[in-house]
């Protein structure tokens, strides 16, 4: 596996089609019976809404770093700008048509202790007409992507997904679908299809034995002119079916969370790990470690390429590679953390040569909150404050030392001379929950203490290890 391509997630251009919707959550706690009705009173005490369907594909893929926009159908109405506004704060190309006479498909949970009470659907059945809007429109924006997506959840936005393969493959485009209907002469054309065991039996499949699922879902595709079948089969894993292989792929999470949205997560990961330039089987690998870490978590969740590279280091039982995230998706990441309500902790400084004082006082840095965020002094700028000799290290080198470590989440250079060497402004595009500094500093000495105390934020200062510092490891080293 080449994990050096994993460098490459922001080169993946991807089209989202399909049946998009508007999840809210509504939470809060039970305490007694209706005495109207014997249902649980429930006490909402926070809302939350996210994107859904299709849309949390999309959402899926854009946490990945890939360019990914989204194509689908919406009523005129609240919950349809609810979803645009959600949309633009993920940082995805909404390509979303509007219809008058139906209403944006929404699905309202209401959850008390982590249990879901009810769910409430709005929802009516798109027609062809409106699929032909979408058909038009896909037409229209084909070109800016290399591989096409389609989550159908029989909703009728994809009723006329035959013609849209159609005209995906004669652009040339890689096509992914994960299905519904058991007639899979619909996806004809299609290079994969993500169905799980359920479907995989709704369109004839067998599963008596590993033989007869393997010749059942071979004989499907050939008979749907469908390239390759990747069949998530819950506990049992996932297969890479093709006419020439099978590739079996085992469960990576034993105690599941949620199941909700994890053939999202699937189709979604290997949609990037495609487009990033992975083999097909490199790719179904990793989102099946995708799709451990999202059924360990609550709801329809995402999954990180900081995630990801945690648990392919687990997997391949090595720490050679991981992933560095690029500087230029660090405050992307951040802003996603914080949508998930992940606490940011900061703390800078120059980690020319890293030390025992260093790494323990990032740990506690890190204990502080859910993601630590390092900004670190630039090549000029520890020039500037430490002379010309400094730094011993190059930027780009100081950056992946401090990745390495389980501590550090995110790095990020600063120092400008029109910034005095401070990480004052990057504080301010932050604004981190807790903002960490070690030595002898008082609170108002510290850059940036100010902006995050007046955004309800905590500035703490730590005391280094006696004896650890770079001066001292450069002295000894020349002596």
């Amino acid at each position: 596996m080449d994990l050096s391509l994993l460098k490459n997630l922001s080169a993946a251009r991807i089209l989202v089609v399909g049946d998009v919707m508007l999840d809210r959550y509504w939470y809060g706690d039970t305490g007694r019976i209706s005495p109207e009705a014997p249902v649980p009173v429930v006490k909402v005490s926070k809302f939350e809404d996210k994107a859904g369907g299709a849309a949390n594909v999309a959402k899926n893929i854009a946490r990945l770093d890939a360019k990914v926009g989204l194509l689908g159908l919406i009523g005129e109405d609240e919950s349809g700008q609810i979803l645009e506004t959600i949309l633009k704060g993920e940082k995805i190309s909404s390509q979303l048509v509007s219809v008058c006479d139906l209403p944006t498909i929404s699905k309202m949970r209401v959850i008390s202790r982590h249990q879901q009470l009810v769910r409430l659907d709005l929802e009516e059945t798109f027609t062809e007409q409106h699929s032909q809007l979408l058909l038009n429109r896909l037409e229209l924006v084909l070109d800016e992507y290399d591989f096409i997506v389609f989550s159908d959840y029989s909703k009728g936005s994809l009723s006329l997904i035959k013609e849209m393969v159609s005209l995906a493959k004669g652009a040339g485009k890689t096509v992914l679908i994960d299905p519904k209907s058991p007639d899979l002469h619909l996806y004809e054309g299609a290079d994969y299809i993500t169905p799980n065991l359920h479907e995989f039996k709704l369109a004839g499949g067998q599963t008596d034995s590993e033989a007869a699922l393997a010749a059942s879902a071979r004989d499907l595709i050939s008979k749907n002119g469908i390239k390759a079948m990747l069949l998530t089969r819950s506990e049992q894993g996932m297969s890479l079916i093709s006419a020439a292989e099978k590739f079996d792929f085992a469960a990576q999470e034993l105690e599941v969370s949620d199941v909700t949205g994890a053939g999202d997560t699937v189709i979604a990961t290997l949609a990037v790990m495609l487009g990033a330039g992975m083999e097909p089987k490199d790719a179904v690998e990793i989102a099946n470690l995708a799709a451990g870490i999202v059924v360990s978590k609550f709801g329809a969740a995402t999954v990180s390429p900081e995630e990801l590279s945690r648990k392919l280091g687990q997997y391949l039982h090595t720490t050679g590679e991981h992933y560095q995230t690029p500087f230029d998706d660090v405050l992307q990441h951040i802003e996603f953390a914080k949508q998930n309500g992940e606490t940011i902790v900061f703390t800078n400084g120059c980690f020319d040569i890293l030390h025992a004082g260093h790494v323990r006082y990032l740990a506690q840095a890190k204990a502080r909150g859910d993601r630590l965020v390092v900004g670190l002094n630039n090549d000029e700028s520890i020039t500037r404050l430490k002379g010309a000799e400094r730094p011993v290290n190059p930027l780009d080198e100081r950056a992946m030392v401090l990745s390495a470590l389980s501590s550090v989440d995110w790095v990020i250079p600063f120092g400008s001379l029109d910034e005095n060497d401070t990480p004052a402004k990057l504080i301010e595009q932050i604004s981190p929950d807790i903002l960490v500094k070690g030595g002898d500093y008082t609170v108002d000495q510290i850059a940036g203490a100010e902006h995050v105390l007046r955004h309800g934020g905590k500035v703490e200062v730590l005391e280094f290890l006696d004896g650890c510092s770079t001066s001292k490891v450069i002295s000894k080293i020349k002596q």
